[in-house]
């Protein structure tokens, strides 16, 4: 009896993703708990394992195919005490069309490398493929390091990329086929003014980032409110932590506790801890917090579930965890979709002061600039702090603004007076 292998959901709101990769081709036989593919959610590329046991009889849906509807039937496997039909290959995929380049460009130089037989399966971290897109490699023609020959993200370092074809980079020529439509304009949506460029297809994260921000920005109206922090005693608790954590091998951040700092202003202020239903506000009875972590290709926020009631150094091990994983695709998706508040951190970039735009659906994210020395009055005297300036956005359909005061005068009083973040 033939098996479908249909498109999986791999989060609750999973609708559709992009199968990026299989790992199997037709003929291959495969047992339970075998890797089939590697799938893109809007923020992780997961891998896809089989159920049944039996010989694969077709690929339905090539590798690359974005779009591909939940229940989609993706590839079909004949039962091992059946007797398997002749294998249809994959479909292939439509040429696109060719442009043609003008004379003065030449073939990028081939990759110096001992290329795999042909057809052979190359397995490889999510993190290497994409490094390895970024950089115009092809995986096939790199050495892994990893077990069973896995390419990590060390290999894909280690291989130069191909050097770029004249006609994308030289001023003034054509493009190449890569940044024009087939008819030769521009591509969609962008006029062409005679610039060269090369455009870039977005990943399904990019288009993700794009469509949740720009809601954001048109459905929840947003008031901004920033407070000015002292650091100073902050600081010196961290020093004396993580003195006393060393031999366990765990390091606070300042971020650490400041997301200790998010939560229990948010327990103190519950009215901030909601989200806007329409008809209804949702009120949450904990805070979790999403931190804006940066990857390859976009940006993810992984949970620090119930925050306030979590020690530093739990908050420190669990972000240190979560942000790793997050940077090689790894993450669950329970571990970064939710959350009730969000922080988002640019100091240690340098940057002074920014608001965020909130992660919808919920109502507040919290955007943290640099500590630095600046003139500061302590006790009715002008004196020099480290001093960080934080812009809270809120969405004033479900947070008034004094409310959303409220909140930041009791993060401030928190991160000035830290200890209460260990008691």
């Amino acid at each position: 009896m033939s098996i479908q292998i249909k498109m999986p959901a791999l989060s609750p709101t999973m609708e559709e993703g992009t199968l990026a990769r299989w790992l199997v081709k037709v003929g291959d036989t495969v047992t339970s708990g075998d890797i089939l593919a590697e799938i893109e959610t809007d923020k992780a590329t997961m891998e896809f394992e089989a159920v049944d046991e039996g010989v694969v009889t077709e690929i339905a849906v090539p590798e690359g195919s974005e779009g591909v509807k939940v229940g989609t039937v993706i590839a079909l496997i004949q039962g091992d005490e059946d007797e398997a039909p002749a294998p249809k290959a994959a479909p292939a995929a439509k040429p696109a069309p060719v442009v043609e380049a003008p004379k003065a460009a030449t073939a990028p130089a081939p990759v110096a490398v001992a290329a795999k037989a042909a057809g052979e399966r190359v397995i490889a971290s999510p993190l290497a493929r994409r490094i390895a897109e970024a950089k115009g490699l092809d995986l096939a023609g790199v050495k892994g390091s990893g077990p069973n020959g896995r390419v990590v993200k060390a290999d894909v370092e280690a291989v130069s990329a191909p050097t770029a074809s004249p006609a994308t980079v030289e001023a003034g020529l054509p493009q190449a086929d890569s940044a024009r439509r087939p008819d030769g304009g521009a591509a969609a949506g962008i006029a062409d003014f005679g610039v060269p460029y090369e455009d870039t297809k977005l990943s399904s994260m990019r288009k993700t980032i794009a469509r949740r921000l720009t809601q954001s920005m048109q459905d929840a109206p947003h008031i901004y409110l920033t407070v000015d922090v002292r650091l100073d005693a902050l600081l010196k608790l961290r020093g004396d932590l993580n003195a006393s954590l060393a031999d366990r091998g765990i390091k606070l951040s300042v971020n650490d506790m400041l997301i200790k700092a998010l939560a229990l202003a948010l327990d103190r202020v519950p009215q901030c801890n909601v989200s806007f239903g329409g008809d209804v506000l949702r009120q949450y009875k904990r805070a979790d917090i999403s931190v804006a972590v940066s990857i390859p290709g976009g940006l993810i926020t992984p949970i620090i579930t119930d925050a306030a009631t979590k020690s530093l150094s739990k908050i420190a091990t669990d972000m240190a965890d979560l942000a790793a994983r997050a940077k090689e695709g790894k993450l669950a998706p329970t571990e970064y979709q939710g959350g009730t508040a969000s922080i988002s951190n640019m100091g240690m970039m340098g940057i002074k002061q920014f608001t965020a735009v909130i992660n919808p659906p919920q109502a507040m994210i919290l955007a943290v600039g640099a500590g630095e020395k600046r003139p500061y009055v302590v006790d009715d005297a002008l004196a020099i702090a480290t001093v960080m300036s934080c812009t809270g956005s809120f969405d004033h359909r479900a947070i008034d603004g004094a409310d959303g005061a409220q909140l930041m005068a009791a993060f401030k009083t928190l991160v000035e007076n830290p200890l209460g973040l260990v008691a």
